[in-house]
């Protein structure tokens, strides 16, 4: 199995650019694909971006945000989530997840999840 922290959320002003990152533990990290979801309060959890297990693809779903690009090293047992231009309403909880199976934007697939990070984007 394995573990996820993220760190890198905060507040920023509308317009800047943020950038997330999710730390694996376990050796099996690297036969994971990796995605990222956002939700906001009072609202459903939203699939922005999956990466594949060796970084080379990425997946969006129609919704999908495309401000928001997937990256993994896997050297370095990290995913991360470069967010630009943000806006007010990119104001949510960030997590990073993963799952053992192929490149999805259905949540429920996903095996482990990290704890969470705030995003808040002020206007």
């Amino acid at each position: 199995q394995v573990q996820l922290v993220e760190s890198g959320g905060g507040s920023v002003r509308a317009g800047e650019r943020l950038r997330l990152s999710c730390a694996a533990s376990g050796r099996a990290f690297t036969t994971y694909t990796m995605g990222w979801f956002r939700q906001a309060p009072g609202k459903e959890r939203e699939f922005l971006v999956a990466i594949d297990t060796s970084g080379s693809r990425t997946y969006y779903e129609n919704s999908a945000n495309q401000r928001f690009a997937a990256s993994r090293d896997n050297a370095q047992n990290t995913v991360y989530l470069q967010m630009n231009k943000l806006k007010p309403e990119d104001t949510a909880e960030y997590y990073c997840a993963a799952r053992g199976g192929g490149l999805s934007g259905n949540w429920p697939s996903y095996e482990y999840w990290g704890q969470g990070t705030q995003v808040t984007v002020s206007s």
